[in-house]
């Protein structure tokens, strides 16, 4: 199990690398050629938006590499690999709801451009994390129950 993990973490680590990098070279350079282009109404509240979802992605980044750790430790059915679900979930609600403020302004940048792509990056974003929202709940949901048949069987036994 513990290989498993750390390939998993490994995973985890090199996907916070890759949006590092994105929000270190990427999107920097994103941003001169949009200054050039548009007005700042239209590309300064999605630049913001996009470095603002990095917070929470950190933090749901985080967040698995305790659930994994908890998992390394038999501490998979407790009440701080629950809370681990739960910090997931509400970032990646957060996330959710940061692109799809910022989908107004990937539609003013779709029509000048007429990439209707663009617009279509910011929903897969958008639904991506609200499904990874749904899913982490739904792995709370039947962690926290699990946990509560195993406390009913303690206390029997």
């Amino acid at each position: 199990m513990k290989r498993k993990t750390l390939m998993l973490r490994a995973v985890i680590f090199l996907i916070g690398l890759a949006v590092l990098a994105l929000c270190v070279i990427g999107l920097p350079s994103t941003f001169k050629d949009a200054a050039a282009n548009y007005p700042k109404s239209t590309y300064l509240p999605l630049f913001i938006g996009m470095y603002a979802s990095a917070i929470p992605f950190y933090a749901a980044l985080f967040q698995a590499m305790r659930l994994l750790r908890y998992i390394d430790d038999n501490k998979a059915f407790s009440p701080l690999s629950v809370r681990a679900l739960h910090v997931i979930k509400y970032c990646a609600c957060a996330i959710s709801l940061l692109y799809i403020a910022c989908l107004p302004f990937l539609y003013r940048i779709a029509q000048k451009v007429d990439a209707p792509g663009v617009l279509a990056i910011g929903f897969v974003i958008a639904f991506a994390s609200f499904v990874i929202a749904v899913f982490a709940a739904v792995l709370q949901k039947l962690l926290q129950n699990a946990i509560d048949i195993q406390s009913e069987n303690e206390l029997t036994i």
